[in-house]
């Protein structure tokens, strides 16, 4: 790991309302609340040009939750396997930019949490709908493992998986609020980790609806 890829010795000082989930993972509580009505009307602007998919595993299986991207690659599965990709298969066209307003999001959670060098050069975003949920998994797909995952929730409430590095070990159960934002890298950068089956409810930013946009250095 590269020394700007070590998290700071924050979590002494974490406010209350923050989590450290473990050594360089953190829970920032409605750290993009205030930015939620810029995040979603920046979102409906990529949709016009990626919309959402369900995209099928290298095994065959459809997933639950549908997905699109934006950024210099994006995230995506079929049965030729997983892999980013510059390209968005369904248009044959570049996926769209970062919006400004993610990628400062994502650079200032990522310097709270102990990274003042993240620079996202791609952007998963998950639609979830009441049923839908993401099993145990860990991101590495991308070149290196120097940058951290920022993981930002809006809309619906949803149980997060903390897992370990290991797989087979029971998870940690953290609820995830509209605005809360997931930081985790260095030590927890391999952490296992996924999305409980979301439950019925009903949002007044985004309906019976929960999205999640995921920010890495994948290239």
């Amino acid at each position: 790991m590269s020394s700007e890829s070590t998290p700071l010795d924050l979590f002494q000082d974490l406010p209350a309302r923050d989590v450290a989930l473990g050594p360089g993972a953190v829970l920032l509580s409605a750290f993009a609340k205030t930015a939620d009505r810029a995040l979603l009307a920046a979102l409906a602007d990529v949709l016009k040009v990626s919309p959402f998919r369900h995209m099928v595993t290298p095994g065959g299986f459809t997933m639950s939750v549908a997905m699109t991207n934006c950024g210099d690659a994006g995230w995506v599965t079929d049965r030729r396997g997983y892999r980013y990709d510059a390209v968005d298969p369904e248009s044959g066209r570049r996926w769209p930019a970062i919006p400004i307003v993610f990628a400062e999001l994502a650079t200032r959670a990522a310097a709270k949490a102990g990274f003042p060098a993240f620079a996202p050069d791609a952007c998963l975003i998950n639609r979830y709908v009441p049923g839908a949920r993401l099993t145990l998994h860990q991101d590495k797909n991308e070149r290196d493992f120097d940058a951290p995952i920022v993981s930002v929730s809006l809309g619906l409430p949803a149980t997060f998986l903390w897992g370990s590095l290991a797989r087979s070990d029971r998870p940690r159960r953290v609820h995830l609020s509209h605005g809360d934002v997931v930081v985790w890298g260095g030590p927890a950068r391999m952490t296992y980790h996924g999305v409980d089956t979301l439950r019925d409810g009903e949002h007044p930013l985004t309906g019976a609806v929960r999205y999640n946009l995921t920010f890495r250095q994948a290239l």
